[in-house]
C-alpha cells in the first residue's frame, strides 16, 4: 500500500505542476534551461562523485564494457549534457503554435494549435544523460515528467534531478514538474504504469525486455522501439575508401548504442574486392565477423577466418563489437532483407547512383533511412532537435528521434463572429 501511495503522490503532484507549466512563456522557460545548463557545469565534481558510486557497483550488476561506457559521466559528457540543454533552450517553442488555419464558407476560422501532452513517464536504463535530455525537452514543451532510471545509474540520475529541482525552486517553478522515482524496486514501475488518471504517455528507453514489460503492463499509451537492428547496404556504384570509413564508424564508434550498425549487406558485384578491405578494417578494430556462406568463401580465399552467421544473427541487436555480413544479389534483395529482419529503426545505403538512392529511401520501411551516411547520425541532437526523448519505431503520433514537437499534441480551435448553428 505504501508503494502505491508513493507513486500516486508523485503522479498527482506532477499533474498539478503541469497545469502551472503551461502558463510559462518561452522567455521564462529558456532562462531556466540556460541556468540548468550552467548548473551542470558548475556542479561537475558533484555529478562525477555520485556517478562513481554507480560505477563502483557496475561489476556487481554484471554490466558489459559497452554498458559501463554508457554509464560513465566524464567531464566531456557533462559538458555535452549542458550543451544539449542549451540547444533545447534555443529551439523554437512549439507550444501555442498554429499548424494551419482555414476559413469556412460561413466565415468561421478553424485551426490546429500545438499543446503539451501533459504528464510523461520516462522509464530507461543506464545512460544518465537521458535524465537531463528528457527533463529539458519535457520542460520546454510544457510537460511534467516522471523519471524512472535503472538501478545501475541511480546515484547519477538522482544527482542530475537534484540540480534541476534546485534551479526550478530558485525560480519559483514547482519542482514537482520534474519527478524522480527514488527507489529501484521494479514493482514501482508496474504501479506507475497503472496511473492512467494522471499520466498521459509512457516512453521506455532500453532493451527489449524492458520495453516488452512496459507494453504488457501499461494502461497508458506507450511509444516504443524494441531493437536497433540497423543495416548498411554497400552498392556496387560506390567509392570503396568512403564506404569502409562509413561502415567502421557505424559499427565501432559506439557499438553499445541502438543506432550502431549490426548487419552489413554487400552487393555481389563488388564482394570479391570489397569484403577483404572491410574485413581487415573491422578485425583491426577487434570486431568479430559472422558471415553468410558467400562471405565466408570470399574471405577464406584471402586468409580471413570468420564465424558462420545463423538465421538468428540477422535479427540480433548485438550492442557489441560483433557484425553480421551478407552478400546480396542487388538492391532489391537488400531492401527485402532489411524489411524482413530489421527493426524499422535506421538503415543506410552507400551508392553514387541517384535512382538507387531514391528507391532505397522510398522502399525501406524504417523510421530513419539514410543515403551515404553512417547510421550513427540517427540521433535527435544530430538532426537539429537539440536532444531527443527517445527514438520511436511506431507509426502513430511520432516516428524516429523525438524532439520538442513530438512532445506536443494538437487541439482544434475555432474563432467565430457570434456564429450560431442553424
Amino acid at each position: 500500500m505504501e508503494k502505491e501511495k508513493y507513486i500516486e503522490s508523485l503522479c498527482k503532484e506532477a499533474k498539478v505542476a503541469q497545469r502551472k507549466l503551461v502558463k510559462l512563456n518561452s522567455e521564462i522557460k529558456n532562462k531556466i534551461l540556460f541556468e540548468i545548463a550552467e548548473a551542470f557545469v558548475k556542479e561537475k565534481e558533484y555529478l562525477q562523485e555520485e556517478n562513481r558510486k554507480d560505477l563502483d557497483k557496475a561489476e556487481k550488476y554484471g554490466l558489459t564494457k559497452a554498458m559501463i561506457d554508457r554509464l560513465t559521466l566524464t567531464e566531456k559528457r557533462i559538458k555535452g549534457m549542458a550543451d544539449c540543454v542549451r540547444e533545447v533552450a534555443m529551439l523554437p517553442d512549439p507550444v501555442g503554435s498554429i499548424d494551419k488555419m482555414w476559413t469556412r464558407p460561413n466565415g468561421m476560422k478553424v485551426g490546429l494549435m500545438r499543446v503539451p501532452i501533459g504528464v510523461i513517464g520516462i522509464i530507461y536504463e543506464s545512460r544518465p544523460n537521458v535524465t537531463s535530455d528528457a527533463a529539458a525537452l519535457c520542460f520546454k514543451s510544457g510537460n511534467a515528467v516522471i523519471l524512472r532510471g535503472g538501478k545501475e545509474a541511480f546515484y547519477s540520475n538522482q544527482a542530475i534531478v537534484k540540480i534541476i529541482k534546485d534551479v526550478l525552486k530558485k525560480n519559483d517553478i514547482p519542482e514537482t514538474a520534474v519527478q524522480f522515482v527514488a527507489n529501484t524496486d521494479r514493482e514501482l514501475v508496474k504501479i506507475l504504469l497503472k496511473q492512467d488518471k494522471y499520466v498521459d504517455l509512457i516512453i521506455p528507453r532500453g532493451g527489449r525486455g524492458l520495453i516488452e514489460t512496459v507494453v504488457e503492463n501499461s494502461r497508458i499509451p506507450v511509444i516504443k522501439h524494441y531493437d536497433g537492428i540497423c543495416h548498411i547496404y554497400v552498392d556496387e556504384e560506390v567509392d570503396f575508401n568512403s564506404a569502409v570509413e562509413i561502415c567502421i564508424n557505424a559499427k565501432v564508434q559506439r557499438p553499445g548504442v541502438c543506432n550502431a550498425m549490426e548487419t552489413l549487406l554487400v552487393s555481389e558485384k563488388i564482394a570479391e574486392k570489397f569484403l577483404p578491405l572491410i574485413a581487415k578494417a573491422l578485425i583491426d578494430k577487434n570486431v568479430e565477423i559472422r558471415g553468410c556462406e558467400k562471405t565466408i568463401n570470399i574471405l577464406s580465399k584471402n586468409n580471413f577466418s570468420i564465424n558462420r552467421a545463423t538465421q538468428e544473427d540477422w535479427k540480433t541487436e548485438y550492442l557489441d563489437l560483433i557484425l553480421s555480413i551478407k552478400v546480396v544479389k542487388d538492391i532489391d534483395e537488400a531492401i527485402e532483407h532489411i524489411n524482413t529482419y530489421g527493426s524499422h529503426h535506421t538503415d543506410s545505403i552507400l551508392t553514387d547512383n541517384y535512382w538507387k538512392a531514391k528507391k532505397f529511401l522510398e522502399e525501406v520501411d524504417s523510421a530513419c533511412v539514410f543515403v551515404n551516411a553512417s547510421t550513427r547520425f540517427s540521433d535527435g541532437n544530430q538532426f537539429g532537435l537539440g536532444a531527443e526523448i527517445g527514438i520511436s519505431t511506431d507509426k502513430l503520433h511520432a516516428r524516429g528521434p523525438m524532439g520538442l514537437e513530438d512532445l506536443t499534441t494538437r487541439k482544434y480551435i475555432l474563432i467565430g463572429e457570434n456564429h450560431i448553428r442553424e
